[in-house]
C-alpha cells in the first residue's frame, strides 16, 4: 500500500509561525510534525509516500529530500499557484497513487495510532478513523454505527485525518481546487464508508499554543519517533 501526507495548507491559524516555515516542518519533541508520520508509515511496512506541497513547499521538498534517509520513496505533488484543499490535491495526485487503495493522513496532526492495522472492506471507498471530540471541535463530524459513518445520529466524533481511501471514490472528479467533506457525505449516504473509533494519542496541531502543548507532551516523554 502506498501512502499520502497532505501538507499543502498554508497554516493560516498557525501564524506567524508559518509565514516562514510551512507548518508540516515545523518542530515538537525535537523533530518536525511530518517525520513523525513518515517513520511511523515506515514501521507500518509503507515504502512509498506521496506528499503534497504548495505554501512554502520547497523548504519541505528540500528538507525530506527523496526520503533515502528514512528509508522510504518520497514523491511530490505539486499544487500551484494555490493549495487545492483535500479532495483537489488527491485528484491531482492519483497518477502518483496508482489504482489501489492507499492510506491518507493529514500533516498537521500527531497520533500513536498504528498504521499498520488500517484496512478498507472490500466493498467499501473509504474506511476512516474517528476520534472523541476535543474541545475546540465538541460537536463532532461524523456518526458511527456498527462500523458504519454516518453524516447524522448521536453521539458524534471527530475525524481524525487518518483513512483509507479506494481511488475510484474520485473517480470522474475534475481537479482544481476541492473540499473532501461534502465527498465523503455522499458516499456515506450509498453506505460506502466504513470506520472506527480510536482510543489513543491524537492531537491537531492547528494553533501555536496546541504545537506548545505537544512539544511538552513529547518533551517529557523521550523517544517518540
Amino acid at each position: 500500500m502506498k501512502a499520502m501526507i497532505l501538507a499543502a495548507g498554508k497554516g493560516e491559524r498557525m501564524r506567524p509561525l508559518t509565514e516562514h516555515t510551512p507548518k508540516p516542518l515545523l518542530r515538537a519533541g525535537g523533530h518536525c510534525l511530518i517525520e513523525y508520520h513518515i517513520q511511523a508509515l515506515r514501521r507500518a511496512g509503507i515504502r512509498e509516500i506521496v506528499i503534497n506541497v504548495s505554501w512554502l513547499g520547497e523548504q519541505i521538498q528540500q528538507y525530506l529530500g527523496n526520503g533515502e534517509r528514512y528509508a522510504v520513496r518520497l514523491i511530490y505533488s505539486v499544487e500551484k499557484p494555490e493549495p487545492f484543499e483535500t479532495a483537489g490535491g488527491i485528484i491531482a495526485a492519483l497518477p502518483l497513487l496508482g489504482n489501489a487503495p492507499f492510506l491518507l493522513v493529514n500533516g498537521d496532526i500527531w497520533t500513536d495510532y498504528p498504521f499498520e492495522q488500517l484496512r478498507i472492506p472490500a466493498e467499501k471507498s473509504a474506511h476512516i478513523v474517528l476520534v472523541a471530540n476535543p474541545p475546540h471541535h465538541p460537536h463532532g463530524d461524523f456518526f458511527l454505527e456498527g462500523g458504519a459513518v454516518r453524516t447524522t445520529g448521536s453521539p458524534r466524533f471527530t475525524y481524525s485525518g487518518i483513512g483509507v481511501y479506494d481511488p475510484r471514490l474520485f473517480a470522474g472528479l475534475a481537479a482544481g481546487i476541492r473540499p473532501l467533506a461534502p465527498i465523503l457525505c455522499t458516499a456515506m449516504e450509498r453506505h460506502e464508508i466504513s470506520g472506527e473509533l480510536y482510543s489513543g494519542r491524537w492531537w491537531d496541531v492547528g494553533t501555536p499554543q496546541r504545537l506548545h502543548e505537544l512539544d511538552e507532551l513529547l518533551q517529557s516523554q523521550p523517544g517518540g519517533m
